[in-house]
């Protein structure tokens, strides 16, 4: 049987309200010590923040949009190099090649990441998606994750949809050995079941959303197996420029607050990026991503990890379930978002 988990979704209304008390929050608790503007101020002139956007990750794509790094960060000669991530697996390729500071991936693929050497921390959390499902045509004769024995299943293997499959097939009793798991990139994966060249299909959003639209329907829904969106910058990032990561983490709070405010503002931007129909972005921002989430990475994020570590081990991914407790252990830092001061970023 097909299952389906919603978010409880408070009224737009109140968000804003919660947004801008939370900027209101973030500005006092900051009071008295060193700002985040004077923080700025103090970044090394000159140089490069090489940051990513994606479609995935609403947030950043508000901010790319609004052209707040850049007036925020002219002062200070440093450019803004945006670079877009097709998926968490290209985000961690490049964070792992040093051709970004700051990167956007799943909570899984983060931990994975870190699990196996990449040097990076999480310095915010952008929302609490359900942006992974089991997806598959319109005509298909598969009505359940058990009947996927013996079939194809296109995934973007390091990635939370991946993932997603995985904890899905396990819960109907399978492994990724009772399928042909065919790795494809996100937008590939959906070409492929389009095309019948696979039976199914772990989709992300927005990409998801645009295939649902054209008659793809959603096989297996679980919030619960989607991790959080996790904001990542390197280590040697942190260590040398702490003040313009600090300049990111408030950027991306003001762009919570402003997408709160502005839900409909927000969704035709990521149609424009991503080219898809207002009425499919709608989908996305409204019904299926949770902006309104505490940023700040904790226990939360930690017990979901938790939970998905083991997966990693079974599967070969990662040796020994000792790497994933230093993972864990060592990747989320909270200190940016204690410290975010979103009225310290420049409108352009």
């Amino acid at each position: 049987m097909n299952s389906r988990s919603r978010f409880t979704r408070r009224p737009l209304a109140v968000i804003a309200a919660t947004a801008a008390a939370v900027s209101l929050a973030l500005t006092g608790c900051v009071a008295g010590e060193d700002s985040s503007a004077g923080a700025a101020s103090e970044a090394a002139d000159g140089g490069t923040l090489n940051i990513d956007f994606a479609t995935y990750n609403p947030l950043s794509l508000v901010i790319k949009d609004q052209g707040w790094l850049e007036a925020t960060l002219a002062e200070q000669g440093v450019d803004v190099n945006w670079v877009q991530s097709a998926g968490s697996n290209k985000a961690n390729e490049a964070l792992r090649a040093g051709a970004i500071d700051v990167g956007s991936t799943a909570g899984s693929a983060a931990l994975l990441a870190r699990a196996n050497g990449s040097e990076i921390t999480t310095i915010s959390i952008y929302s609490q998606p359900e942006w992974a499902a089991l997806v598959v045509g319109p005509d298909s004769d598969i009505t359940s994750v058990a009947d996927l024995a013996g079939k194809s299943v296109a995934a973007t293997k390091g990635t939370d949809p991946y993932f997603f499959l995985v904890q899905a097939l396990e819960e109907a009793g399978l492994s990724t050995s009772d399928v042909t798991v065919e790795n494809l990139q996100h937008a590939d994966g959906r070409t492929a079941l389009e095309n019948g060249a696979v039976d199914a299909w772990a989709g992300l959003d927005p990409i998801m959303a645009g295939a649902e639209q054209a008659g793809a329907e959603l096989l297996y829904r679980n919030l619960d197996f989607n991790t959080y969106g996790f904001l990542n910058a390197t280590e040697s990032f942190l260590k040398e420029k702490p003040e313009l990561a600090q300049v990111v983490v408030n950027a991306y709070e003001k762009a919570r607050a402003w997408a709160a405010e502005n839900p409909e503002e927000t969704a035709q931007i990521l149609a424009d990026v991503a080219g898809l129909d207002l009425e499919v972005a709608k989908t996305v921002i409204l019904e299926r991503s949770n902006l309104d989430v505490d940023a700040a990475p904790g226990d939360a994020q930690r017990a979901v990890l938790e939970k998905i570590g083991p997966t990693f081990v079974e599967t070969g991914d990662v040796a020994e379930q000792s790497t994933i407790d230093d993972a864990i252990a060592n990747l989320l830092d909270d200190s940016f978002v204690k410290k975010a001061d979103p009225e310290a970023i420049k409108e352009s």
